[in-house]
């Protein structure tokens, strides 16, 4: 006879296997579901990437979803960030479009060609100015200054400083003041350093020169940087931490960089007390200019524009030429050959002086400064492949084709890479990252002669070409002879040397160096030759 009550259990057991057998059914459909939706997931993402690689070779780089090229711009601000764009200029025979991610603005066409170059700052110049954009980004720091105006604003800067520039009285002040600097301040450090056995870092002594010179030839200013000790000065130092702040707005989003603005505002703002207070108060001739000229609707330009105009100049007059100087000593340390040969130029052109009395200190005159031929070219040759300004900006006003077939839409940002134009083949040839002086010599007497603008851009090109190139090639060239044919420059072996991101191409650490005095034979060997 069956119990009933063991029938209910049987039928409890049957219903909790099936329940069991149901759930392990169901688990497993839905592993399998999500097996298949990670499969989906990871064959999509492959997709994406094998895609986004795929673009590298039509574009230069991987091209990904919503971030456009910014992995690869992060990537490339971790080491040499001018490598990495003249590795991509290179590669793309001289021009590509970077494209952003899609909530920035940091789309642009970046060009090295020279064809481009003529095309944007010279043939069709109108079409290509600074534009808004670049007004807005470096405007805390330039404001309305002559860097950063266009159009009639732009103009009047550049006529004003023109005539100013070409006067003989500018001319003969910048000659005398540079002159004081050099032997009465910078030949005292060095001598002080050398006496002391003590390394001193050379970019940090030139930029306290060169800031010493433009503020005492353009507002009467003496700061005194160039000081026995090397004070510090805040301004200075919040100068160039203004110029690091302002370039890596190019490199960051709008959105973000903006809401960093007080930061930057700060630093502006010490800067600004500081060109208000001193600057304004001593006024020399080209402060004295613009103060007593008139805007477009003949109106006073006012104490901020005033301000502008003195940032623009130091901007210009302090760090273009103290950086060029710092790479070009660097070279000369590997190349002891090109030492040689300016040391014997220096030497040759004193010998042939009538009054030459070689018990007196070496004081170069002007017309001696301008005959340093090899000199000149190995500063060039320094600038060629260390440009002051790595980098410039434009924007396009109305649509347009560049040379080399690239299509410009209007709001288009067209960055010309100054640096990378010094390693393309294309321009200089196989030797391109070599240090000669050579290429730029001509002739059987071996004289200077200067490339094209737009083959050489250190100093810009077309209406906007650099007003101060002569008394930079002569300021340069006063304080290189005057320290070589005084003392060797030794490199500090096992230094870190590499750029720094910023408006001028500062080297990220300095340079220190050990001088060593000049034997007297020396010179006298090459006097005599």
């Amino acid at each position: 006879m069956i119990n009933p009550s063991n029938n209910d259990n049987l039928t409890s057991l049957s219903s909790s296997s099936d329940d069991v057998a149901r759930n392990f059914i169901s688990r497993g459909l839905i592993f399998l579901q999500d097996i298949q939706i990670l499969e989906l997931l990871l064959a999509l993402l492959v997709f994406v990437a094998i895609h986004s690689l795929r673009q590298k070779k039509h574009c230069g780089l991987p091209v990904w979803p919503f971030l456009g090229m910014l992995p690869s711009l992060v990537s490339g601000l971790q080491g040499n960030m001018y490598e990495w764009i003249s590795d991509i200029l290179c590669d793309r025979n001289g021009t590509f479009e970077f494209k952003g991610p899609w909530f920035s603005s940091l789309n642009c066409v970046v060009t090295a060609d020279p064809r481009n170059l003529e095309h944007l700052l010279k043939t069709k110049f109108p079409n290509y100015p600074k534009g808004q954009y670049f007004r807005d980004t470096v405007g805390d720091l330039l404001g309305g200054g002559i860097f950063n105006a266009d159009d009639e604003k732009w103009h009047r800067q550049r006529k004003t400083a023109s005539i100013e520039f070409h006067s003989t009285k500018f001319r003969q002040l910048t000659t005398e003041s540079l002159l004081e600097l050099v032997h009465s301040r910078l030949l005292p450090v060095l001598e002080n350093a050398v006496n002391n056995s003590t390394a001193i870092d050379i970019q940090d002594i030139l930029l306290r020169l060169t800031f010493d010179n433009v503020c005492m030839i353009a507002f009467g200013v003496d700061p005194g940087c160039l000081r026995p000790g090397l004070p510090d000065i805040p301004f200075a130092r919040a100068f160039e931490d203004a110029t690091e702040a302002t370039l890596l707005r190019f490199v960051t989003p709008t959105c973000i960089w903006k809401a960093m603005r007080k930061c930057h505002k700060d630093k502006k703002k010490e800067l600004s007390m500081q060109s208000e207070d001193d600057s304004m108060k001593q006024r020399s001739d080209l402060l004295t200019v613009f103060m007593g000229s008139k805007d477009e609707n003949g109106n006073r330009f006012s104490d901020r524009f005033l301000r502008d105009i003195c940032v623009n100049f130091i901007l210009a007059g302090r760090d273009t030429s103290s950086v060029a100087m710092s790479w070009f000593f660097w070279l000369l340390d590997s190349h002891p050959t090109v030492e040689e040969k300016i040391v014997s130029e220096i030497c040759k052109i004193i010998g042939e002086r009538e009054d030459l009395n070689t018990k007196a200190p070496i004081v170069f005159r002007p017309e001696e400064i301008k005959k340093m031929d090899y000199l000149q070219a190995a500063l060039s040759e320094a600038l060629r492949l260390y440009p002051s300004v790595p980098v410039d900006h434009k924007e396009v006003v109305e649509d347009d084709i560049f040379p080399d077939g690239t299509v410009l839409k209007k709001g288009t940002k067209v960055i010309y890479a100054i640096y990378a134009m010094g390693r393309m083949e294309a321009i200089w040839g196989s030797d391109c990252r070599e240090f000669k002086p050579e290429r730029w010599l001509r002739g059987v007497d071996g004289r200077f002669m200067s490339e094209s603008a737009y083959k050489f851009t250190a100093f810009n090109g077309g209406p906007r070409l650099c007003l101060g190139k002569d008394f930079a090639y002569y300021q340069m060239k006063s304080v290189v002879a005057s320290i070589l044919c005084r003392y060797h420059v030794k490199v500090v072996k096992d230094q870190v040397v590499v750029p720094k991101l910023a408006l001028t191409m500062y080297m990220k650490h300095g340079l220190k160096v050990n001088l060593v005095k000049r034997e007297e034979s020396e010179l006298q060997k090459y006097l005599h030759v």
